[in-house]
């Protein structure tokens, strides 16, 4: 399999299908500590990540959000005191796309 953080999100529309769990688990392989999460019925990936305090949680927040507008594919964020929780979920299906987990990648990047 190709580094998912090298790849760009495609866009998708309504008519793709949600990822299954076999392919769910082949690709959750490439970006460990991410969960797989369901919420209303919608699978998500989601990880929190630690930092110092409130400021750098937020500048890490700003770093996704413009990783987002550039791939045209857009989180949920929760910024706290000393954390920012990022979930992933291609909003279009209702689920799980392989643009989810090209994202988790390259959010590990930053």
């Amino acid at each position: 399999m190709t580094n998912l953080e090298t790849r760009h999100c495609v866009p998708c529309s309504g008519a793709a299908t949600p990822l299954g769990d076999e392919e769910i688990s082949m690709h959750r392989a490439t970006v460990p500590g991410w969960d797989v999460v369901e919420l209303d019925g919608v699978k998500r990936l989601k990880k929190a990540f630690a930092f110092a305090g409130f400021t750098e949680a937020m500048e890490f927040a700003l770093k996704v959000g413009r990783l987002a507008e550039a791939e045209g594919h857009h989180p949920a964020i929760l910024v706290e005191w000393g954390r920012a929780t990022v979930s992933w979920w291609t909003h279009a299906i209702g689920g799980l796309h392989l643009n989810d987990f090209i994202m988790a990648a390259k959010t590990d990047r930053l």
